[in-house]
């Protein structure tokens, strides 16, 4: 397991540094699957070990390695799918458990509910561009055509807080989530409004 300060979502790609060498020997064990179980931490820090996790995570897979001489290496992962940690198990020398698939609920989207929260998530970060550019580069992403990759590429895409990532990871229904990121998407849509509202008025002022 590699316990981490972020939620990784399935079909989700991401870069990671791995220097510690605990992590370094994780990846000398993997299987030929490449593949290991990311999950969040709930409080303390990524890096020397004693953190509190909290047991929903993904399991991802190594897409690509780039190791150094010294043993670090940057690695890109995609997230697979959820698994949720039955037992943790002694950090030997990284973090171990005992984990299980935990699938999704198997029901279709609605292909209404599915396009208005895209248009929703778009909208949301079209309008961060303008409050960060830095936040935001990629606006146009290319979407998957199935629904359920497409609905967990939202959640990807959506600028929320860490605690709004897990609860949205947390959810087995996908129409259930995709509701709760619309929900998320207004909220935050509201406080970037306001945030452009102080910035021209401060710019009003000067």
């Amino acid at each position: 397991m590699f316990p981490l300060g972020m939620v990784v979502f399935p079909h989700q790609q991401l870069g990671l540094y791995v220097f510690e060498d605990r992590y370094q020997q994780m990846l000398a064990d993997l299987d030929p699957d490449r593949r290991f179980g990311t999950c969040l931490i709930a409080r303390g820090s990524e890096v020397g070990g004693g953190d509190e996790r909290l047991s929903i995570g993904t399991v991802v897979e190594v897409l690509a390695a780039q190791p150094f001489n010294d043993g670090r290496a940057l690695i890109l992962v995609e997230g697979v799918h959820c698994c949720e940690v039955t037992t943790w198990l002694d950090d030997a020398p990284y973090p171990r458990a005992m984990v299980r698939e935990r699938l999704c609920v198997d029901c279709g989207i609605d292909p209404i509910l599915l396009k208005s929260t895209e248009s929703t998530v778009r909208a949301l970060r079209a309008l961060q561009s303008e409050v960060n550019a830095d936040e935001c580069i990629q606006s146009n992403c290319s979407m998957d055509a199935d629904p359920k990759v497409r609905s967990w590429q939202l959640c990807s895409m959506t600028p929320m807080s860490t605690l709004d990532q897990f609860k949205v990871l947390s959810l087995s229904d996908p129409s259930d989530r995709l509701r709760l990121l619309a929900e998320i998407c207004c909220e935050r849509y509201g406080d970037y409004q306001r945030m452009l509202a102080i910035d021209s008025s401060h710019r009003s002022l000067n």
